[in-house]
Protein backbone atom coordinates (compact mmCIF):
# COMPACT_ATOMS: atom_id res chain seq x y z
CA UNK A 1 0.00 0.00 0.00
CA UNK A 2 0.80 3.45 -0.85
CA UNK A 3 1.50 5.60 2.69
CA UNK A 4 3.05 8.76 1.26
CA UNK A 5 4.20 11.05 -2.11
CA UNK A 6 6.72 12.80 -2.98
CA UNK A 7 6.37 15.73 -5.34
CA UNK A 8 4.08 17.08 -7.99
CA UNK A 9 4.47 14.52 -10.23
CA UNK A 10 2.82 11.41 -8.69
CA UNK A 11 0.34 13.52 -6.91
CA UNK A 12 -0.89 14.86 -10.64
CA UNK A 13 -1.26 11.48 -11.75
CA UNK A 14 -2.67 9.59 -8.88
CA UNK A 15 -5.17 12.22 -8.14
CA UNK A 16 -6.19 13.37 -11.98
CA UNK A 17 -4.59 11.09 -14.51
CA UNK A 18 -2.22 14.09 -15.98
CA UNK A 19 0.76 15.94 -15.60
CA UNK A 20 2.17 18.88 -17.08
CA UNK A 21 5.40 17.09 -16.52
CA UNK A 22 5.41 13.66 -17.21
CA UNK A 23 5.31 13.25 -21.28
CA UNK A 24 1.54 11.93 -21.68
CA UNK A 25 2.11 8.72 -23.75
CA UNK A 26 3.63 7.44 -19.79
CA UNK A 27 0.20 8.25 -17.51
CA UNK A 28 -1.34 5.21 -17.87
CA UNK A 29 1.66 3.38 -17.36
CA UNK A 30 2.86 5.09 -15.11
CA UNK A 31 -0.87 5.17 -13.11
CA UNK A 32 -0.77 1.34 -13.73
CA UNK A 33 2.05 0.99 -11.34
CA UNK A 34 0.79 3.07 -9.02
CA UNK A 35 -2.27 1.34 -8.62
CA UNK A 36 -0.40 -2.25 -8.33
CA UNK A 37 1.42 -0.72 -5.33
CA UNK A 38 -1.55 0.55 -3.64
CA UNK A 39 -2.84 -2.79 -4.11
CA UNK A 40 -0.19 -4.62 -2.93
CA UNK A 41 2.17 -5.57 0.22
CA UNK A 42 4.37 -7.11 -1.62
CA UNK A 43 7.39 -5.67 -3.42
CA UNK A 44 7.69 -8.82 -5.75
CA UNK A 45 4.13 -8.07 -7.28
CA UNK A 46 6.07 -5.05 -9.09
CA UNK A 47 7.26 -7.65 -11.31
CA UNK A 48 4.29 -8.68 -13.09
CA UNK A 49 3.90 -11.93 -14.85
CA UNK A 50 4.18 -12.26 -19.13
CA UNK A 51 5.72 -8.56 -18.77
CA UNK A 52 8.88 -8.08 -20.54
CA UNK A 53 12.07 -6.69 -18.39
CA UNK A 54 11.12 -3.08 -19.08
CA UNK A 55 10.14 -2.55 -15.44
CA UNK A 56 13.56 -3.04 -14.56
CA UNK A 57 12.40 -3.59 -10.29
CA UNK A 58 16.29 -2.50 -8.76
CA UNK A 59 17.27 -1.20 -5.44
CA UNK A 60 19.33 2.46 -5.73
CA UNK A 61 23.36 2.38 -4.82
CA UNK A 62 24.92 5.07 -2.97
CA UNK A 63 23.29 8.21 -0.89
CA UNK A 64 19.72 6.80 -2.19
CA UNK A 65 20.63 3.05 -1.03
CA UNK A 66 16.91 3.56 0.84
CA UNK A 67 15.13 3.95 -1.94
CA UNK A 68 13.31 1.21 -4.71
CA UNK A 69 13.01 1.84 -8.50
CA UNK A 70 10.88 0.96 -11.40
CA UNK A 71 11.01 2.09 -14.70
CA UNK A 72 8.07 3.78 -16.60
CA UNK A 73 9.83 3.84 -19.56
CA UNK A 74 13.57 5.15 -19.78
CA UNK A 75 14.42 8.28 -18.24
CA UNK A 76 11.51 8.07 -16.39
CA UNK A 77 10.98 5.89 -13.00
CA UNK A 78 9.03 5.64 -9.71
CA UNK A 79 11.08 5.91 -7.37
CA UNK A 80 9.96 4.59 -3.43
CA UNK A 81 11.00 3.47 -0.19
CA UNK A 82 9.34 -0.49 0.68
CA UNK A 83 9.54 -1.39 4.50
CA UNK A 84 7.40 -4.01 5.81
CA UNK A 85 4.65 -4.08 2.79
CA UNK A 86 4.60 -0.19 2.83
CA UNK A 87 5.88 2.21 -0.15
CA UNK A 88 6.63 5.20 1.52
CA UNK A 89 8.12 8.55 -0.34
CA UNK A 90 6.59 7.22 -3.43
CA UNK A 91 7.47 9.52 -6.28
CA UNK A 92 7.82 10.14 -10.33
CA UNK A 93 11.19 11.59 -11.76
CA UNK A 94 14.01 11.65 -14.41
CA UNK A 95 17.07 10.51 -11.75
CA UNK A 96 18.99 9.84 -14.68
CA UNK A 97 19.28 13.58 -15.40
CA UNK A 98 22.29 15.78 -14.54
Amino acid sequence: MIVSFSGKIVKDIWETNTSKSLPRDLWIRAKALLTIMHSTSDIKDLKIKGEPPTIRLHKLKGDRKEYWSVTIKLPWAITFKFREGEFSEVKIENYHKG
